[in-house]
């Protein structure tokens, strides 16, 4: 018997309703410009504040870098990033300085001091460095490197030399010079934009919050009772 052939099955054609309309083709919707995200004429390139964001985005890749070097430090003498940097920074400190106290950590870390303790408190633990009085100030404590503590930077320094002139070799001695200058002055005026970021941030706390009647501002500044 011969068999008949079908036709093949039509797809229905999706027609445009009456409301939508179809862009033409290659064309697409040009989007909105960004706002600008700095003014100073000094960042802006023709009135462009991409080389800007260039910049920052590219150190943004640096600091994700040397975080992963100092971290690979930590690691080879069996410690934590920060924890290799504190070890390190008490001993060229106490190098350079003498007496180092956490509050001098601290600074020049540009960490809080409680978490400086925290981080020290650990070490101690370890027997990586030694805290003791300060003979002329019993509030202060001395930190120092214990022998543990210099024979373990002792056998990280060969291999951290090599990674770190690596990592900084594509500077000459001069452009070192001027980026630790840049650096410093870039922290302090980081500083200056935080504290400018904490007051918009309050402000608009501030405006944000319901008015309160008179009654509830009185009672705010009545004593509070103790309870307890």
């Amino acid at each position: 018997m011969s068999k008949t052939k079908r036709s093949p099955a039509r797809r229905p054609v999706s027609r445009p309703t009456r409301n939508s309309v179809s862009p033409p083709a290659g064309k697409r919707s040009r989007p909105a410009p960004l706002p600008l995200t700095v003014s100073r004429s000094e960042l802006l390139d023709d009135g462009s504040d991409r080389a800007f964001r260039s910049l920052v985005h590219g150190l943004f890749g640096f600091l994700a870098r040397h975080e992963a070097v100092r971290a690979g430090h930590g690691r080879r003498i069996g410690l934590m990033g920060i924890e290799y940097t504190v070890l390190i920074s008490i001993g060229h400190l106490a190098a350079h300085e003498g007496d180092v106290s956490v509050n001098r950590v601290a600074e020049h870390l540009y960490l809080s001091g409680a978490f400086v303790t925290l981080v020290t408190n650990k070490l101690l633990q370890r027997r990586l460095i030694l805290k003791t009085p300060d003979p002329n100030d019993r509030r202060r404590v001395r930190l120092e490197i214990s022998e543990e503590g210099w024979a373990r930077l002792a056998e990280l320094a060969p291999f951290q030399r090599q990674v770190n002139d690596i990592q900084f070799d594509c500077l000459s001695a001069s452009e070192f010079k001027l980026l630790a200058s840049m650096v410093e002055r870039l922290i302090e005026s980081s500083n200056r934009a935080l504290r400018l970021q904490a007051y918009f941030e309050e402000q608009a706390a501030g405006a944000a919050a319901p008015e309160q009647p008179a009654s509830a501002k009185r009672d705010r500044n009545q004593p509070k009772l103790n309870l307890q």
